[in-house]
């Protein structure tokens, strides 16, 4: 069944998709939500970090450790080496990204692109079964691997989302593919966290063996279902790219290049991504900072967040699906909307919680999970309809810059707060100023002229 196809501005008709090609196409989040959940959200990190204490000099199981290690002769801290690294490869994807993107648009076989970065990724997740005794370095260069190689494929993955349908359809298709993203991420969680629970002895070896294999389960989850997309989607290859006759590699650079340059042709959609970039950072800092919050300002159990992270991913496909059906009614734009009032909220009663009470808090993680995935799929979808013909590549690169490159500004905000008023409710709140201001400018955003700028016709609901 194809999507209802749609009439651009030069009254050419805009793509349409089979219902197969769009489920290929959902099934690429349901593979790589693996490697965000299992490796990024939950194991990686004390992983490498017991990993790199051990070369540090210190024991196995230790409450404490001040040891260092010295990558490329650089003192660093031992539990400093992980958050280092995130930062680096944070860096690197400012500059890989965009090629990245570019290359895509100049290209006949894009879905080949996507499997290089998916099985790139993919097998230096796997690798992590190597990684044993003091082997940090090596742990290190393969989630640098693994993080960049993700970020690529996502650029790849969201290019496809124009080609799928016209303007009035994709909404609802980057709704069903985030849910489905969230539900196989947390399906895989679920089966690691079982595994741990049932098999852990309470032996720190044993322990980090589980979380290497819970690693390296995810690697293989990304690559099996990766072979879901491969098969059923279609190439959409740009004017550009048939056309093109060159080097695919030298004219992708040369095309960044003048899209960097013709930016400013484009100043709607440049205010939109600084609208994400803001509310964004809000949404990025709450996910990465509530264990942290759940645990030194709440005082709650490690079991407790396990199963509210647990609420979050399923809860998230439901929110995702029920966003994007509001979406259909009133439009992605004022739903989108709707949806930095509720983190408001969010943000509000996290402040409120009283500690040591874990059914609050898991209430609290459930309003996220409802309010989570709608806000980042209608958010891609909306910059989908902002984007110049045939540069879907190169302006999802920018887009995944602002979503992960500039992740820090939370974080820090939270961080210096902190260190003022010792309170981590009163950093908390600080991060109200994100959906506050990103709610003003996303409303300032003339988003049907802004659509029209870019070349495109509006849907007919925004």
């Amino acid at each position: 069944m194809a999507t209802t196809p749609a009439t651009t501005v030069d009254d050419v008709p805009a793509p349409s998709s089979t219902r197969r090609e769009r489920t290929g196409w959902y099934f690429y989040d349901w593979a790589m939500s693996a490697f965000s959940t299992t490796v990024i959200t939950v194991f990686l990190g004390p992983f490498l970090t017991t990993v790199t204490e051990l070369a540090a000099g210190c024991e196995l199981g230790a409450d404490t450790c001040s040891g260092h290690v010295y990558p490329l002769g650089i003192k660093v801290a031992a539990g400093s080496y992980f958050p280092y690294l995130v930062s680096l490869s944070v860096f690197l994807t400012v500059f890989v990204l965009p090629v990245v993107g570019a290359v895509a648009d100049r290209s006949v076989h894009k879905k080949r692109l996507l499997a290089a970065a998916a099985f790139t990724g993919a097998g230096a997740t796997v690798a992590m079964l190597f990684v044993t005794g003091d082997r940090y370095l090596l742990g290190g260069a393969l989630f640098l691997v693994a993080n960049i190689a993700f970020g690529a494929g996502v650029v790849v993955y969201n290019s496809f989302l124009p080609q799928l349908g016209g303007p009035d359809d994709r909404d609802g298709i980057s709704s069903r593919g985030w849910a489905l993203g969230y539900l196989g991420g947390g399906l895989l969680l679920a089966l690691n966290l079982v595994a741990v629970q049932s098999l852990d002895n309470g032996q720190p070896e044993r322990t980090l063996d589980l979380a290497r294999w819970s690693i390296v389960s995810a690697g293989l989850w990304w690559a099996l279902f990766t072979l879901v997309p491969l098969r059923w989607l279609r190439e959409h290859p740009t004017p550009a790219a048939l056309h093109g006759g060159g080097n695919v590699l030298t004219d992708g650079f040369r095309q960044l290049g003048r899209t960097l340059r013709q930016l400013k042709a484009y100043p709607l959609t440049l205010f939109f991504l600084l609208a994400f970039l803001v509310y964004n950072d809000g949404i990025q800092t709450v996910i990465a900072l509530a264990s942290q919050y759940g645990t030194e300002e709440l005082r709650l159990e490690q079991s407790t967040l396990i199963v509210t992270i647990l609420l979050v991913q399923f809860l998230a496909f439901g929110g995702a699906l029920l966003l994007g059906a509001l979406a259909r009614r009133i439009g992605a734009w004022k739903t989108v909307l709707l949806s930095l009032v509720l983190w408001t909220g969010v943000i509000l009663g996290a402040f409120r919680l009283p500690a040591e009470a874990p059914l609050p808090f898991m209430a609290l993680g459930a309003a996220i999970g409802l309010v989570l995935g709608g806000s980042q799929a209608l958010s891609r979808s909306l910059f989908s309809q902002l984007i110049p013909a045939g540069r879907e590549g190169e302006y999802y690169g920018f887009y995944e810059i602002s979503d992960k490159g500039t992740s820090w500004l939370g974080p820090l905000a939270f961080g210096l707060v902190f260190q003022l008023t010792n309170s981590y409710r009163v950093g908390l709140v600080s991060l109200l100023i994100f959906f506050v201001v990103g709610f003003v400018l996303l409303l300032a955003v003339p988003m049907r002229r802004a659509i029209v700028a870019a070349g495109n016709t509006p849907p007919r609901v925004l």
